[in-house]
C-alpha cells in the first residue's frame, strides 16, 4: 500500500497487545506524514480475548516508563504484540509481550473491536481514541498534573503558545466523558488497578458524536460557509478613531444575561452598529465574564459550561466591558500582551490588546482577571453556538 520506506518503516513501528480476558488497546505515538487511516491506527495497544485480535502500539521508546501500569495490567490479561524493530527486541519491551511481528492493514483494523483502549499519553488529540469509542471501546486516558504547557514539556516548549493541556484527549475528556472515556491517575496504582477491574466488568456501546459523522461535518461546512463573507475585509471594532471605547448606544453594549451573572451582548446594542460589524459566531452567542486570578480563559468559560470563542474578543475589547463587570479602572493601556484584554487588581489597572494576533483564550497570570469571550454551543457540534445553525 505504500511504495515510500520510510513511511513504511513509520507505520510498522507498533505494537499489538493480547489480553486474556479482554482486549485492550494502548494508544502510543501516532504517524502524521501517513494518511488519516493509517494515522488512526498508528501508535496503540489492544488486549483481547484468547482467539481474538490485538491491540497495537509504537516502537520501544513508548514503553519507557510504563512498566507499572502494563504489570498491572499483566494481572488480568496475556499480552501480544506486532512490534517492528530492525535489528533486535528493543529492552524496553516488557518480556511478557509476545510479539507478533508485522501484521497486514486489514488485521489491523480488526484491532479496534476491543474492550479497552488505553492512552499512553502521546499523540495529544489524535483520532485513534475516536475511532475505538465508535467500535465500542472505553478510552481509559491519563490526566495530568500539572498539566502540560511549554513550561514543563518538551512538545510544547519553544512553540508560542500558552495552552495547558489536562489529559491526552481534552476533547474525549470534555465532551464525551464517561462511560466512553475515563481519566485517572496512572500513577496511582491502587486506582488504576480498580478502574480496570471496573472496566472489564462494564457493557459500553459503540459511540460516535455527531460532529464526527459525515452529517455533523457537512452541516458545520454549511453554517461556516453560509453565513460568513470571505470576500469582504472585516470591519475593526472598535473603530481606529475610537479611542478603545463603544462607538454606539446605549452607553453599553453589555446586559445581563437572563436568570445569569454572564454579561451578554444587548439585542438592542445599536442595531446599525451591530449590522455594520457582522461578526461569526453570532453576537447573540457572546457571553462575557472575567477569570479569576490565575486563570485562563479556557477553564472560566468552561466553568460557567461555555467554550471561549477568540472570534469575539474584540467585541469585548473595550473599556465599557470593564465596566460592565464592575471593575474600576484607574489606568487604561493598551499594549501588545497576549493576556489583555485583564484587569490588575493590584495597581487597579485596566489592559486593553493592541495587537488583534495576539487574541487568546488559554494564556493566565497570578496577577490578573482576563475578560473572557464565551459562547455557548451545540451538544454534539460544538464548534456551533446555539443561534449558528
Amino acid at each position: 500500500m505504500i511504495s515510500n520506506s520510510n513511511e513504511l518503516f513509520i507505520m510498522v513501528r507498533r505494537c499489538l497487545l493480547t489480553f486474556k480476558p479482554f482486549r485492550i488497546f494502548v494508544l502510543g505515538i501516532g504517524f502524521f506524514s501517513l494518511c488519516f487511516l493509517m494515522t488512526s491506527l498508528g501508535g496503540q495497544f489492544s488486549a483481547k480475548r484468547p482467539g481474538d485480535s490485538p491491540f497495537t502500539v509504537r516502537a520501544e521508546d513508548l514503553f519507557m516508563g510504563k512498566e507499572k501500569f502494563l504489570s498491572i495490567l499483566h494481572r488480568y490479561m496475556d499480552i501480544h504484540g506486532t512490534v517492528y524493530f530492525e535489528t533486535q527486541r528493543p529492552t524496553e519491551v516488557p518480556a511478557f509481550v509476545k510479539n507478533h511481528g508485522l501484521l497486514p492493514q486489514q488485521e489491523l483494523q480488526q484491532l479496534l473491536k476491543a474492550k479497552l483502549f488505553i492512552g499512553f499519553g502521546f499523540p495529544y488529540e489524535g483520532p485513534a481514541p475516536l475511532e475505538a469509542i465508535a467500535n465500542g471501546c472505553v478510552f481509559l486516558q491519563p490526566r495530568f498534573s500539572p498539566p502540560h504547557s511549554s513550561l514543563n514539556h518538551d512538545f510544547f516548549r519553544g512553540k508560542p503558545t500558552s495552552r495547558k493541556v489536562s489529559s491526552q484527549h481534552p476533547y474525549a475528556e470534555q465532551y464525551i466523558g464517561r462511560p466512553h472515556v475515563v481519566t485517572i491517575d496512572f500513577d496511582n496504582s491502587e486506582d488504576f488497578d480498580a478502574t480496570i477491574r471496573e472496566i472489564m466488568r462494564s457493557n459500553v456501546e459503540p459511540f460516535l458524536p455527531y460532529e464526527y459523522t459525515c452529517e455533523g461535518m457537512l452541516e458545520r461546512v454549511h453554517a461556516y460557509i453560509q453565513n460568513q463573507d470571505f470576500c469582504s475585509p472585516e470591519a475593526p471594532f472598535p473603530p481606529v478613531n475610537s479611542s478603545g471605547s463603544w462607538p454606539g448606544s446605549p452607553p453599553s453594549p453589555f446586559i445581563l444575561h437572563p436568570n445569569s451573572s454572564i454579561l451578554t451582548w444587548a439585542p438592542n446594542a445599536n442595531a446599525n452598529a451591530s449590522s455594520s460589524y457582522a461578526s461569526w459566531p453570532p453576537l447573540s452567542a457572546l457571553r462575557l465574564l472575567a477569570s479569576p486570578e490565575g486563570g485562563s480563559c479556557v477553564k472560566a468559560c468552561q466553568s460557567a459550561g461555555l467554550i471561549c470563542e477568540p472570534a469575539l474578543y474584540r467585541f469585548i475589547n473595550i473599556k465599557e466591558a470593564f465596566s460592565a463587570l464592575d471593575f474600576q479602572c484607574e489606568g487604561l493601556e493598551s499594549e501588545m500582551n497576549h493576556l489583555f484584554p485583564a484587569f490588575s487588581a493590584e495597581h487597579a489597572e485596566c489592559g486593553l490588546q493592541q495587537d488583534p494576533l495576539l487574541f487568546s483564550c488559554a494564556g493566565s497570570s497570578p496577577k490578573h482577571q482576563r475578560l473572557c469571550p464565551c459562547r455557548d454551543f451545540v451538544h454534539g457540534q460544538v464548534a456551533l453556538c446555539r443561534d449558528c445553525l
